[in-house]
């Protein structure tokens, strides 16, 4: 899909409507083309296309069309997302700028009222780059009468210069620690994570105190949150957990700016428990993150699709699968032009999870629609999604005997996988791997001594202890205890 129809996807219908009255008041010529092309784009129709300019010279006039309509649609993009997503501090900005023209036409007492108002909203939003040019331009009109004084100008000045510092501080750590992270993803660093979290912390010369703010905790959550996910081991991050829980109730309540990044931490905390099986935990957070996300419809759309994933995978480990499937289907018959692909295959490859585990063959169908490459896969959803969503394909196709697919599922992974794998000490994948294609070979190996103590060992390793591990492993158990593999899954969860 090309740039142009990217961004036109990313419209509603009510948006639609909007930029073509946007569109029509920019057009001052009756000839232009621009709505013309868009409806062909929106229905796509490619000879419609061919017809916009009948010669063959005229290409350059069809890609100069095409180029003007993107930068339409940016410029209303821009507009919309900033009104929509950050109206206080569209407030403060704007008033930025009326006072500003107030003030270079001698309008005083007015202008200085604007930037009062604009300097409360900015300092609640903790807007610290717009603070700081309100701040200039009062500071600039101080000799004027009604000003503020002078020092206590300067003084709130360098103060927000400090506040300044510290969060652009703040913001390279947390860019540090990001790089860091996709190196884990992609390459197979080896690092550990409260090491280098302190280490980061120390390079950039970051106070404690610095890191008690809704925006630290969450930077400081999703790095924890990846890295723990990476190392299938979210004991591994429950310090982190710990601190959140006692930074969260020491808060009032939030809004505005604050609310992404609480519901964020909401949405953390409950993927925590999940994972720790504490599943009453997880519906607590999950049911307090729809709370916020209903106060705000910016949010509720944001966040819809991982709080049902979430909810969906609650259900499904505490014996309700029908109900978690229910859910999910109903998420994914909800979904908006503007929902995030991501979530969407998070939502798509949990559902086939759940089909298979229950032994229903709309597995099958659900996992043709997981079309994405590998590479694709690997850059926007990690490295160990892309090993689960092909290790998953072996297992389905081998489920509803498709062997011969299965295997060939099987060798292209240990092509693409094993010299990661080996790399990333994940020496247990491949174990896994060869017990899968033992008994792709030989079913009934699976009645062997051997084979079952082999498969019982994965359980008795403590790094196997992950809900979605348990899931593979109880795939294998379930072929010689002739049980679906659900039930196997909920024995060895619970």
């Amino acid at each position: 899909m090309d740039s142009l129809s990217e961004l036109i996807n990313l419209l509603t219908i009510p948006d639609k409507k909007l930029f073509k009255q946007f569109l029509e008041r920019k057009n001052k010529r009756a000839d232009v083309k621009n709505l013309q092309l868009l409806k062909l784009i929106e229905t796509d129709d490619i000879s419609g296309i061919d017809k916009l300019y009948n010669s063959e010279k005229n290409k350059d006039a069809y890609h100069a069309l095409r180029k003007r309509l993107q930068d339409n649609l940016l410029l209303f993009l821009s507009q919309k997302t900033f009104e929509s997503n950050h109206a206080d501090t569209y407030d403060a900005l704007r008033l930025l700028v009326v006072g500003r023209f107030l003030l270079e036409n001698d309008v005083v007492k007015v202008a200085f009222k604007c930037l009062d108002k604009a300097e409360r909203l900015a300092g609640h939003l903790e807007q610290f780059n717009l603070l700081n040019e309100l701040l200039l331009l009062k500071l600039q009109y101080a000799h004027l009468p009604g000003a503020e004084d002078f020092e206590i100008l300067t003084i709130r000045f360098e103060h927000n210069q400090l506040n300044m510092q510290r969060e652009a501080k703040l913001n390279i750590a947390y860019a540090f620690l990001r790089q860091e992270l996709q190196a884990i993803h992609l390459k197979g660093k080896v690092v550990n994570l409260t090491g280098l979290i302190i280490t980061t912390v120390r390079k950039y010369k970051i106070s404690i105190q610095d890191l008690m703010t809704y925006k630290s905790i969450y930077q400081i959550l999703f790095i924890a949150n990846e890295y723990a996910a990476i190392q299938q081991n979210y004991g591994l991050i429950e310090r982190y957990i710990n601190r959140t829980n006692r930074f969260i109730q020491g808060q009032t309540s939030t809004k505005g700016t604050y609310l992404f990044y609480h519901i964020s931490i909401l949405y953390f905390l409950a993927n925590f428990h999940l994972r720790q099986k504490s599943f009453t935990k997880s519906i607590a957070y999950l049911k307090e993150m729809m709370d916020l996300m209903v106060a705000d419809n910016r949010y509720k759309t944001l966040f819809f699709l991982r709080h049902q994933l979430l909810s969906a995978l609650n259900l499904f480990f505490t014996g309700f699968a029908g109900d978690a499937t229910v859910l999910l289907q109903e998420a994914l018959a909800g979904v908006k032009p503007t929902s995030k692909l991501e979530d969407i295959e998070d939502i798509r490859i949990c559902l086939t999870m759940f089909l298979a585990l229950c032994n229903d063959r709309g597995s099958l169908k659900h996992l043709s629609l997981l079309t994405q490459t590998d590479a694709w896969y690997e850059k926007k959803m990690g490295m160990l999604w892309a090993i689960r969503k092909n290790l998953m394909e072996v297992l389905v196709q081998a489920q509803f005997s498709n062997v011969e697919l299965a295997m060939s599922r099987l060798t292209s992974f240990r092509r693409r996988y094993k010299k990661y794998l080996l790399k990333t000490s994940e020496e247990r994948v491949i174990t896994y791997l060869k017990l899968v294609e033992k008994y792709l070979m030989k079913p009934d190996v699976v009645f062997e001594a051997g084979y079952r103590n082999a498969v019982l060992n994965l359980l008795s390793n403590k790094d196997n202890n992950d809900i979605f591990t348990l899931s593979f492993i109880a795939w294998l158990v379930a072929r010689w205890e002739k049980k679906s593999a659900y039930e196997v899954a909920i024995n060895l969860v619970q």
